[in-house]
């Protein structure tokens, strides 16, 4: 077996906090096909001469952000601008929210077609870090991170969460804004330089960037090595099968 390209020390860290869809899960495909028939049925309404949703757009304006923020990121960048809302919002409510509380409707009857699919490389990962000792978080924008880590089987694997849903009741900005990694850190009462934050989206790395962490390594899934370093990633893996955690002191990033 091919030895680790990066070794995270217990003396050097004392957590580490992961995303979830994309690093623990591989939800992020259910999210851009939820996010595709949002977006292109709202699109063939209000300009049905315009460009679909595309895995660009994606990426640009949607991923790792709170679902709100990439409802409003993606209209702005059509020139579209729709009224805010509230949180409860139908639907079929004519405001962002709306749309945002649409979409999770599709992502929700996608999940419970499709399942979760689990990076088994990550689930290594954190299951190393709590056998040598340190912490465990997850931090998602998403509110379906207790449904989705229940369906996964791995609601144990963590010792704090941070998710879309305390997020909007304690009222913590979304990544970039580093402020969700923070409260995990926060609950895991570690210092954020001595905690390793794990991600996918480029503004998840530049979240963990802003907020101090110690070691931000970027998972490109989508061949998007080169925007995860320049965004704040410390590295960038191709899966972490590139990584381990050291079952002693003693070992170096």
């Amino acid at each position: 077996m091919p030895q680790p390209r990066i070794v995270i020390s217990p003396d050097r860290f004392d957590a580490v906090i992961f995303d979830l869809d994309g690093v623990i899960t591989d939800t992020a495909r259910v999210h851009l096909v939820a996010w595709k028939r949002l977006f292109d049925e709202y699109l063939a309404v209000v300009d049905p001469d315009a460009t679909g949703f595309s895995d660009d757009d994606y990426l640009r304006f949607v991923d790792g952000r709170a679902r709100i923020d990439g409802v409003e990121a993606f209209l702005a960048s059509r020139g579209i601008h729709l009224d805010h809302g509230d949180a409860d919002d139908p639907p079929d409510a004519p405001t962002a929210w709306g749309l945002a509380n649409r979409k999770n409707g599709y992502y929700l009857d996608a999940l419970a077609v499709e399942g979760v699919d689990v990076f088994a490389s990550s689930v290594g990962v954190a299951e190393q870090a709590r056998a040598a000792g340190m912490g465990t978080a997850v931090v998602t924008a998403s509110k379906n991170r207790d449904q989705v880590l229940a369906i996964a089987g791995l609601a144990r694997l963590f010792d704090a969460h941070v998710d879309g849903i305390d997020a909007e009741r304690i009222g913590l900005a979304g990544k970039p804004d580093p402020a969700t990694f923070l409260e995990a850190a926060r609950r895991l009462q570690v210092d954020p330089e001595r905690a390793v934050v794990v991600e996918d989206a480029i503004a998840g790395v530049e979240a963990g960037r802003r907020g101090g962490f110690g070691l931000v390594i970027g998972v490109d899934r989508r061949h998007q090595g080169a925007a995860l370093l320049s965004g704040g990633a410390d590295v960038v893996v191709a899966d972490l099968a590139e990584v381990a955690v050291a079952a002693v002191p003693g070992g170096t990033w």
